[in-house]
């Protein structure tokens, strides 16, 4: 992180048109720190500030913004400091940034640059974008398994100057079909004469070109890789996905995770969307925990009766609601998380719902105890303080319950878990806690009318106490 008086400096200089000053401070900047400081001048500096670097160091700070952002700064530029800019980026990046613009505008620009990106870039548009090939980038370094280690090593002299990474090379045959891999390391360390199929690991972890970004990510974070190779149906290497941008998925597919547990739509650009399409994306589970509340209404109509007859039973409705719901979304992030990581499976998942559900039982027995005696005390009536105890104690273990199980409803339906959202599971949870906490006092009620215990008992036994 850049320091604030740095930033303050440079944004001085630039008022000035100090332009040497500025040039010589960026030449020592990491290109992170100049993107902060690009954020945060005004838009009618970004220009010229951009024009202060050289080519290739402009498309290195371009790509740490959001792909929409990038269009905003290079509609600032010249079409030819556009295309110039375009040719230094890397070809992933490049293709993030291609596929938030108009189908038209990203033929002009394909039509501008030089023919060997045009075709490269076309087919991997083609790609759905939230697959491999999607992610993946054209930028790396391959070797034959025929050459000898001195020829591999010129190779990766020759062309890894402008490849992603060159700490993992793949080797392939005269097809391009992926035979193996070996580390730089490993590389100039062997013997030059050696043949590179004598010292190659046979035993590659590659993915399909169609494989979800998702799971992409999880197999790099599995096998702890600084990057995959991304393979068609022959098994013929079509180019990598490195480990920066498999964090960007799973910081992307976490938010997202996020936003479902909250029931919103996941919105990848947040500051640029409407506000039309904030509340069109949000509207649809709020309408859901309408109908909830209306059902839970309902439920507080068909026992009005009770209520009647007994207020002080009122007096413990939202609290039973809100704690019941508290615990269903714990259940219920435990259980997306437990999902989406793989560490809970069908395997394993009867033991885990089974301990969750002893753990909801817990803590409702200590939270049962405890609001019962407040209700005891409160109210001096021992049948309120019961039905309100064992409520409490039963709601939570059924919250705890479907927290848990709801998701991996969703998964066997091959629906994304996250999806079980908090506002569908509180909604559940609000009726189930209301249709036991009635029946409980219905029945201790009930049962302590019948032997004549009340109100009058609670007095008793604290004037004998006197």
């Amino acid at each position: 992180m850049l320091p604030k008086k740095d930033v303050l400096l440079i944004k001085h200089l630039l008022v000035n048109k100090k332009t040497d000053e500025i040039k010589s401070i960026l030449a020592n900047l990491h290109p992170v720190d100049i993107a902060q400081i690009l954020a945060d001048i005004k838009k009618e500096n970004q220009k010229l500030f951009l024009r202060l670097m050289d080519t290739a160091k402009a498309a290195e700070v371009i790509e740490e913004f959001e792909p929409s952002e990038r269009l905003a700064l290079l509609s600032q530029m010249t079409e030819s400091e556009t295309i110039k800019i375009l040719e230094n980026m890397s070809v992933d990046e490049m293709i993030d940034m291609l596929q938030k613009m108009p189908s038209t505008e990203v033929k002009r620009v394909l039509s501008k640059l030089p023919s060997e990106y045009y075709d490269e870039l076309q087919s991997l548009l083609e790609l759905a974008h939230d697959t491999a090939g999607g992610l993946m980038t054209t930028d790396y370094v391959y070797i034959f398994s025929h050459v000898d280690v001195s020829h591999a090593i010129e190779d990766v002299r020759k062309f890894g100057r402008d490849a992603e990474t060159i700490y993992y090379l793949y080797v392939v045959d005269e097809n391009k079909q992926l035979l193996g891999v070996l580390s730089l390391r490993e590389l100039i360390s062997a013997p030059r004469i050696k043949k590179i199929e004598q010292i190659m690991h046979k035993n590659v972890v590659s993915v399909d070109v169609g494989l979800d970004q998702e799971e992409v990510a999880k197999i790099i974070s599995k096998y702890s890789l600084l990057a995959v190779p991304v393979v068609n149906e022959n098994n013929r290497l079509l180019g990598i996905v490195t480990v920066d941008d498999a964090l960007e998925v799973i910081e992307m597919e976490s938010t997202e995770d996020i936003y479902r547990l909250a029931g919103i739509v996941f919105e990848e650009e947040l500051m640029t969307s409407s506000v039309f399409s904030a509340s069109r994306k949000r509207v649809f589970w709020l309408i859901i925990c309408l109908l909830g509340s209306m059902l839970s209404g309902l439920v507080i109509k068909c026992y009005s009766h009770v209520i009647e007859t007994f207020v002080a039973i009122s007096f413990f409705i939202p609290v039973l609601m809100a704690t019941g719901g508290n615990v269903g979304t714990q259940s219920l992030a435990l259980s997306v998380r437990g999902l989406t990581t793989g560490e809970v499976n069908k395997k394993n998942f009867l033991q885990f719902l089974g301990g969750e559900t002893l753990a909801g039982l817990q803590i409702g027995i200590i939270c049962g105890l405890i609001l019962g005696l407040v209700a005891f005390i409160w109210q001096g009536d021992i049948s309120l303080g019961l039905a309100v105890g064992f409520s409490m104690c039963f709601t939570l273990m059924l919250s705890a319950f479907v927290g848990i199980f709801v998701p991996m409803i969703f998964q066997v339906l091959n629906i994304d878990p996250a999806i079980a959202s908090g506002p569908f599971i509180t909604t559940v949870i609000d009726v189930c806690a209301l249709l036991i906490y009635f029946a409980f006092s219905i029945f201790f009620i009930n049962q302590f009318s019948a032997i004549g215990v009340h109100y009058y008992l609670w007095k008793h036994l604290q004037g004998v106490a006197l």
